[in-house]
This record gives structure tokens, sequence and C-alpha cells, in this order.
């Protein structure tokens, strides 16, 4: 509890500066957003198997032609998922998440991919199977889903952190679709966050063994820790990155900061996962944002 209690405080002061130097500059935020939607969409996709890259989706998304043949499917997986996340980047502040607003945003998602289940909870016997878990009766979802929604709207006075983090093990225990539960879980955790006034988050790829790690721990022993630490991380990136922008810090590759400052490169890494400097992740590369005042100091500041 007293980790993710630092990380929430650490949270806290990075989004008081965001609010701060955000003020008339909508036009950037926008781009960021832009921009990140790609990411976004290679991420949450990987971790469910897709075999495109980042560059691959990039282009789907700009309609480039490809190098390779790619499947109908992995086409509308990528279109589908950007139509959602840059969705959702308005319709949360409009609407408060509800059992309509997910079975919606799951059409969305599954849209001439799997027609027969788009928009619609599992029902009668579709049971299914996530590794060893196997989800609870399609009898159940509805339920599971409303108590899920109900403890986090009363617990709204709690660390934000924990309450996302138990809300995405609820929702991904339950597996309420046939199909998209992951993505649309990933998607729902930003819902949250961006009503909530925090920036949205991006569960990378490289940590899909300690993602699947969390959800095993949740199964055995209802614990939450993993997922903490999974989602306290994303955020503190993702404000980490827009404060780079915002700042009008120059951006620059960790490997070229620590050859300026002659600091080990393995060093910066392991302060960068563990977020205790203010690097974040772009397109795979860490990257840090360094202002005039103190280039020496700011990246070598332990939040």
């Amino acid at each position: 509890m007293p980790k993710i209690l630092h990380i929430f405080n650490t949270i806290s002061k990075l989004r008081e500066r965001f609010y701060t130097v955000a003020v008339g500059k909508q036009a950037l935020l926008k781009l960021i957003s832009e921009a990140e939607v790609a990411e976004q969409v290679y991420n949450s996709n990987a971790i469910e198997n897709s075999t495109l890259t980042l560059e691959e989706t990039e282009k789907i998304l700009l309609q480039i032609d490809l190098d390779r043949y790619i499947s109908e499917r992995e086409m509308f997986e990528a279109k589908n998922l950007a139509r959602v996340v840059t969705y959702i980047d308005q319709r949360a502040k409009e609407q408060e998440l509800t059992l309509e607003i997910i079975l919606s945003l799951h059409k969305m998602l599954i849209l001439n991919i799997r027609d027969d289940i788009a928009g619609r909870f599992r029902k009668d016997n579709e049971f299914v199977r996530v590794g060893s878990h196997i989800a609870p009766n399609p009898k159940e979802v509805v339920g599971r889903l409303e108590k899920m929604l109900s403890e986090y709207n009363a617990t709204s006075h709690e660390n934000i952190i924990k309450r996302i983090a138990k809300l995405h093990l609820a929702f991904e225990y339950t597996h309420p679709f046939c199909d998209g539960n992951g993505r649309i879980g990933r998607v729902i955790n930003n819902y949250l966050l961006i009503r909530e006034g925090f920036v949205p988050i991006n569960i990378k790829f490289i940590d899909r063994n300690k993602y699947y790690e969390a959800f095993r721990e949740f199964d055995a022993k209802g614990a939450t820790d993993i997922m903490e630490e999974i989602v306290g991380k994303a955020l503190t990136n993702s404000y980490h990155k827009r404060l780079a922008y915002l700042e009008g810090a120059q951006i620059m590759t960790l490997a070229e900061y620590g050859k300026m400052n002659k600091i080990s490169h393995s060093n910066l890494i392991n302060k960068a996962t563990r977020q205790t400097i203010e690097a974040f992740l772009e397109k795979g590369v860490w990257k840090i944002g360094v202002t005039q005042k103190s280039d020496k100091n700011k990246p070598e500041k332990h939040i």
C-alpha cells in the first residue's frame, strides 16, 4: 500500500503540473492524442496476438498499402479500435460509463469482424476460457458488471490507481463478451480516466507478461497489487510525455541523453522502467524531455 500511495502522490503532483501548463494549449494536446492512436491500437492488439507491427498499424490507419498480406480481420481490428479510441476521447467527457455505453463500444470494435456477437454480452451456453480461467456463467455477466460499476462509483474518494486496477481485473475476470474483452477492457480504463480528468494510459505490449501475471494473481488470491503497479506506471509515463511537450522541453532519446551527460544507458533505462526519472516510451523508444534551465538535474530528479 505505501508504494501505491507514493505513486498516487506523484501522479497527483504531475496532474497539477499538467493542468497548469496545459492552459491555452488545446491544439497541441489534440496533436499528442491523435499521434498516440496508432500506438494505442498497436499495443492493445499485440497483447491479443495480432501480428501487425506499429509501422503496419500506422500504414493501415493512413490507408497506405502494406508490403505483405494482412487478413481482413486484422485490418478491421486496427481500424475499428482506432475509431473506438478516438471516439471515447470526447464521449467520456459527455456521459457516465454505463452497460449501454460498453455495449456500443463493443459493437464499434467487432463490427465487420463478428457481426453475430457485436454489441451484446455472452448468452445461453457461450462459455469462454482464458488460459486456465473459465469465465463465469453468461447468466452472471450483467449482475457482475453492474456490481463492478457500482463499486467503482461508490469509491470515488479513493486512489484512482486502485480503482482502475480493481475494475479492470473484475471486467476481465467476468469476460462478458465472446470476443474483444481485452481491448474493450483497456478502452474502458481510459474512458474512466478521461472522465475523471486524468490522461489516458497505454498498457504496452512489452509489459504483456507482467500484465498476464496480474490476472493470475487476481484469479488466485483476489489481489490487485501487480495491476496497480502497471496502471500507476502507465499513468506516470503518460504524464511525463505530455509534460515534456507542453513545457517545451528538448526531447531526446535516453541513449542521447546518457552520452551527453556521461551516464550509463543501462542505469537510465532501469530508472525509466521504474519511472523514477521523467522518461517516457514513444514508439518503443525511451525518451526524456530536457529543459534549458536544468538539463542535468531534471532527468535525474527522483519523483
